[in-house]
């Protein structure tokens, strides 16, 4: 299959797609992390290209349910939302017969044609030690179907502290379940990557009705 990777410069979902046959490219701003096929760009200019399948994912910056306090208490402007928010359903209208929107639980679902998302997985259900909850909208795709046997178990802690409840935890997540990242000028980028386990099963299970063309050669 011909396969566009949105918004991804790490080259994570584009060369696990690759690594099994398919023609897959990533298109981003930024330039590509790692080797692969990447068209540095506004991706708005390469969506009638023939794609069989988009993988996308928006930035939620200004989608993220957890920055929307900023805009509700006048810190922001919800023009940025807005905008994020148009630019998603311009991906989701995009004359490709199979899409997949990914973004974390925020506005989209509720401020968007989009509406609810089809799916909402974690990392940590494909087998990465990891809490990152993602929402997945789809169109002319399945939902990925979870293996029980990949779930990787988390540590248990006691929270809130002293009061005997046990709560489940990743290795990027502190006791109280935030998220270990510190400010940075690249914390966006590195919570924005796609987790291994996710990317092989959309690979796996999304990309399974392909066949490599027969060859004499």
């Amino acid at each position: 299959m011909k396969i566009l990777i949105a918004c991804e410069c790490s080259g994570k979902v584009r060369n696990t797609f690759s690594a099994l046959g398919h023609d897959a490219h990533s298109c981003d701003l930024l330039p590509s992390e790692t080797p692969g096929n990447h068209q540095q760009g506004n991706v708005e200019f390469f969506l009638n290209a023939g794609w069989d399948l988009m993988i996308s994912h928006p930035p939620c910056t200004y989608l993220s349910g957890s920055g929307w306090h900023w805009t509700v208490r006048g810190l922001r402007d919800k023009k940025l939302t807005d905008d994020a928010i148009r630019f998603a359903e311009l991906l989701w209208d995009a004359p490709i017969n199979k899409i997949c929107i990914e973004n974390p639980v925020g506005m989209l679902s509720t401020m968007s044609r989009l509406g609810k998302p089809s799916q909402i997985i974690q990392p940590y259900e494909f087998g990465d030690d990891a809490s990152k909850k993602t929402c997945l909208w789809l169109k002319g795709l399945p939902p990925l179907v979870k293996d029980p046997a990949k779930r990787f178990p988390g540590r248990w802690v006691e929270w809130p502290k002293g009061s005997g409840k046990m709560a489940e935890r990743w290795s990027n997540q502190t006791d109280s379940g935030q998220n270990k990242l510190g400010p940075s000028d690249k914390r966006w980028m590195q919570r924005a990557r796609t987790y291994t386990g996710i990317a092989e099963a959309m690979a796996a299970q999304w990309g399974s009705n392909f066949q490599k063309p027969f060859s004499l050669e």
